[in-house]
């Protein structure tokens, strides 16, 4: 049963700045990102959040989905966050996630944040991520779907186990909404029986809304057990651990009550 490295990074965004933005990223994860198995960057990490989509967003084999598979390959990790991304004459919200082999998939925001204005320019998703990485089953979403307990739910089998071990939200999530935001976190590892990892941005966008981060990991039983700074510009390196999940889910296993349950999309 193999641990889990993890670095995030809880970073500044330069508004609208897709090359300033992946400049200052390539810098942090060529000091920080080697020994790792996993990187994750915030939502919309190369123009900050919400913009006209139309003048950034890029195929799915642009630039940006090019430059993290150069940093995949470089530092030997997943690297995975979001940005805007055009397919099929619609703009999504999309997160990839890259291998060191550069194999990408790809994340559709499913729940668009309709009183920011996103849901006028940005197509929702309407498929579910889950990837294999080490042994562990991991669900990238994107910032709203945070408060949308159903679209995160974890599913147990009692031949399969459960559906995923550690699900990860990358986000742009103003700090007047931090007690939100921090306490589902905490809600979500603990109903899901999951580890779970937020990651926010930090610093002031071009509508002067203020970001504080509060990025943090927390563990299946509720517990923070990596935080970063509120305000502060900080990569994270934490470790995770399968025997801790195992055993606990073993010890105290509510997925043998949970119901099951349908989605309508």
């Amino acid at each position: 049963m193999q641990d889990l490295n993890i670095l995030y990074l809880q970073s500044d965004l330069a508004w609208e700045n897709p090359s300033a933005n992946k400049a200052h990223f390539s810098a942090t994860i060529s000091e920080h990102g080697k020994g790792h198995d996993l990187i994750v960057l915030p939502e919309t990490f190369t123009t900050g959040f919400p913009v006209d989509p139309a003048p950034f967003a890029e195929p799915v084999d642009g630039e940006t989905t090019s430059w993290m598979k150069q940093m995949a390959r470089d530092t030997g990790a997943v690297i995975t966050g979001s940005f805007l991304l055009k397919q099929n004459n619609r703009f999504y919200n999309a997160l990839l996630w890259v291998t060191p082999q550069g194999e990408v998939k790809t994340y559709y925001k499913r729940h668009v944040f309709s009183m920011g204005g996103e849901d006028k320019k940005i197509t929702r998703g309407t498929k579910q991520l889950i990837v294999d990485l080490k042994g562990w089953r991991i669900k990238p979403m994107i910032c709203y779907d945070l408060r949308f307990p159903v679209w995160s739910k974890n599913r147990f089998d009692k031949h399969r186990g459960f559906e995923y071990d550690l699900a990860v939200y990358v986000a742009n999530w103003p700090s007047q909404r931090s007690y939100p935001w921090e306490t589902l976190l905490l809600a979500r590892a603990i109903e899901n029986q999951a580890y779970v990892l937020g990651v926010n941005r930090i610093g002031y966008d071009a509508l002067q809304n203020y970001y504080s981060g509060n990025s943090k990991m927390v563990d299946p039983k509720g517990n923070i057990i990596s935080e970063a700074e509120a305000g502060k510009e900080v990569c994270k390196s934490v470790v995770i651990s399968m025997k801790t999940l195992t055993e606990f889910r073993a010890k105290f296993n509510v997925g043998n009550d949970w119901d099951n349950f349908g989605l309508e999309l």
